[in-house]
């Protein structure tokens, strides 16, 4: 509690309007629960804490985010293009309240639009989540809701990912420096051996407290995850039938990442409405809006590197058994059908013995 009130100190005695009122929009009148984000950001160090929170205050005041709510991405085609190629969603609630933010790692393919416009949406989803749905849901349960859980689904990781690693650094700096602890929970699901080869080596890079968080489950997590949430607000790719199965989901059932989902309907819609308040103002324009890239940590080049390391030590691995004349893939096929002519045989010779034992 000290900490969080030297830090409070150290704010209180900014003299910037600007800065103060950047604050209460940051704060949405949850003080301590946001000083100590930061706080826990710097392993409660209350002058760290405090460069760090006045750098984002300046980061949002200089980019004007206050107003990002009010900026749609216009035509709407180009939106649903988007929301075709960065794929995430909120599927639901567990039962404690945090909203479950459905991502999908391996599919998304960035390559719809500029850089700009993905990271644009990406904020969008952040500010939308900080000032509309978390307020929302701790009025209904009567208690701060302040984070929220991400299931993160790794179906269709491929080694091509690796042209994804610059956005995908720029959009982890952006939240690690002006979003921290916003995620209880990270759980890891579909994980093909892609992933599990680059988590062993990036996993060390990590500091404690981010690998606490991180949770890799068995196949499609469905069994795991229905301990937190109900069956309604499981991810679309959670709902299969069992680990490694390829069924999809019943009918009926919408996918999260879709513009037509209930989520991202209220989300744009509420965009629009915010853009039309401030018609009077400044009319809206077509373009995306454009966000100054923070640097990113060392820790952020460190892992974007060792990726970078491990999908290349893959590459060469793929390509030398492909030279030797098996793919992985075929490979694998053509040792288990060797396995299955043995066993076959081995089958075989025994049921020759047991008849031959067996004759007068």
């Amino acid at each position: 509690m000290d900490a969080i009130n030297q830090l409070q100190t150290f704010i209180q005695k900014v003299d910037n309007p600007l800065l103060q009122t950047t604050f209460q929009n940051l704060h949405q009148g949850y003080v301590t629960e946001t000083l100590t984000r930061f706080l826990k950001a710097r392993d409660w160090d209350p002058s760290k804490a405090y460069q760090m929170l006045i750098d984002s205050l300046n980061w949002r005041l200089q980019n004007e985010i206050h107003n990002i709510l009010s900026k749609p991405i216009i035509p709407a085609e180009v939106y649903r293009a988007i929301r075709d190629s960065q794929l995430i969603g909120v599927s639901g609630y567990t039962r404690e309240g945090l909203p479950v933010f459905a991502i999908g790692v391996g599919l998304s393919t960035f390559d719809k639009a500029s850089v700009h416009y993905y990271v644009q949406s990406h904020i969008q989803m952040n500010e939308y989540r900080d000032r509309v749905i978390l307020p929302s849901v701790s009025k209904k349960h009567g208690r701060p809701i302040t984070t929220c859980v991400k299931v993160l689904d790794m179906t269709g990781l491929k080694l091509s990912a690796l042209n994804q690693i610059k956005l995908l650094t720029i959009v982890s700096s952006i939240d690690d420096q002006n979003y921290p602890e916003k995620t209880h929970t990270y759980f890891i699901v579909n994980a093909p051996y892609i992933f599990s080869a680059c988590w062993k080596v990036v996993k060390p890079l990590l500091q404690e407290r981010t690998r606490r968080k991180v949770q890799v489950l068995p196949g499609c997590g469905r069994d795991e995850l229905l301990n937190i949430m109900d069956y309604p607000s499981l991810p679309h790719f959670c709902r299969k039938e069992g680990s490694g199965s390829s069924r999809h989901l019943e009918g009926g059932s919408k996918n999260v990442y879709s513009l037509d989902h209930p989520f991202h309907q209220q989300l744009y819609d509420y965009v629009k409405q915010q853009a039309k308040l401030r018609e009077d103002v400044a009319p809206i324009k077509q373009g995306s809006f454009h966000v100054v890239f923070p640097e990113p940590q060392d820790v952020d080049t460190r892992i974007a590197k060792t990726i970078e390391s491990e999908f290349d030590s893959l590459t060469l691995n793929a390509q030398a058994r492909v030279q030797e004349g098996n793919p992985p893939a075929e490979s694998r096929k053509l040792e288990a059908a060797e396995r299955r002519k043995k066993q076959k045989h081995s089958t075989t010779r025994q049921k020759s013995q047991m008849i031959s034992r067996s004759r007068p």
